[in-house]
């Protein structure tokens, strides 16, 4: 699933999990995330009334998504045990929650056309409401206000980069890293775009596909370099090898490895070790995938461990066979 900085996408994520009973999870599909939108927040020491009043709206804006967060998550929880609100009650009541912010956001660039930071964060309020299109033109208008805004940039980028051109994308996350090269979300933004669309780059940089490898996972490097006790970038950073071909297991493994020591918590240890033993199955290290997969206990990984426990099982027995 795509999902923005520091939110969900929240109708978005209303689809996934009202169509498909639950979300599906990056680390199982094996798949990188979605490049993440940026917002320049306002001055904390500021006393503008002005920027006073944008911090206000911009709070609302994560206090009402947060709760329609819950909402979503609850809910699902509820028709898993046959009760829960029904889709379209659902939807009206997150939408209902939502609209006074969007409101409030409309009414400040009504009154303060030119606040570059405010059609940013409009623009970011639009994106999580699935209306993709709309938030790009805040954006776009963000960018002609103030060209030295990176996150206008990045933003834009990330859209063309799901909607082409990609090559614009490629530019535009050159031009925020340019102006802000010390942001870890805009080389994370722009490795996965390389990896994504590996055509595209090896056209625009004129360089084969293990070379865009090498690229991508460069630029993973730098941001892992600006932020470097990120769980979910060095989780990313590691899913990646997943799609590299042939695969770079020792690179693969060291990455999880990383990853495994800036686990939180429990659930996002036993999810390493889950993915440490899918490495351990495909280089016949079956005794070592056991291993990882016995401190897998969390319930929640229950149904991915049974299908990596078969794959262990499967692939022994073929080991076996084998002349």
């Amino acid at each position: 699933m795509w999902i923005d900085h520091g939110r969900f996408g929240i109708l978005l994520a209303c689809f996934i999990l009202l169509e498909q009973g639950g979300l599906v999870r990056a680390a199982e599909a094996g798949a990188a995330s979605r490049p993440k939108a940026d917002v320049a927040p306002v001055p904390t020491s500021t006393r503008d009334p002005v920027e006073l009043e944008l911090r206000k709206i911009m709070i609302a804006d994560d206090e009402a998504q947060d709760e329609a967060d819950r909402w979503i998550k609850d809910n699902a929880a509820f028709k898993s045990q046959g009760a829960g609100l029904g889709d379209a009650t659902l939807r009206a009541r997150v939408s209902q929650r939502l609209d006074p912010v969007r409101l409030s956001y409309e009414r400040f660039l009504e009154k303060h056309p030119k606040h570059a930071r405010a059609r940013l964060a409009y623009g970011s309020f639009l994106n999580d409401l699935g209306e993709e299109f709309e938030a790009m033109q805040q954006w776009e208008k963000a960018r002609e206000l103030d060209p030295t805004q990176p996150a206008a940039w990045n933003n834009l980028a990330n859209y063309f980069g799901h909607r082409g051109p990609v090559r614009k994308a490629f530019e535009y996350y050159q031009k925020a890293i340019e102006l802000n090269p010390n942001e870890s979300v805009y080389y994370h933004n722009f490795g996965t775009t390389v990896f994504l669309f590996r055509k595209d780059a090896q056209e625009v940089f004129q360089i084969n596909e293990q070379q865009v490898f090498d690229k991508a996972l460069t630029l993973y490097a730098l941001a892992l370099k600006l932020d470097p006790k990120n769980f979910p970038l060095a989780s990313d950073v590691a899913q990646t090898y997943y799609g590299i071909k042939p695969t770079r297991m020792q690179d693969a493994l060291a990455a999880w490895e990383h990853a495994l020591t800036l686990a939180g918590d429990s659930a996002e240890r036993e999810g390493v070790y889950l993915h440490m033993a899918r490495l351990k199955i495909m280089g016949g290290e079956f005794d070592a995938a056991r291993r990882h997969l016995s401190a897998v206990t969390n319930a929640m990984y229950q149904v991915l461990k049974d299908r990596v426990v078969k794959n262990l099982a499967e692939r022994e027995a073929k080991a076996v066979k084998a002349p």
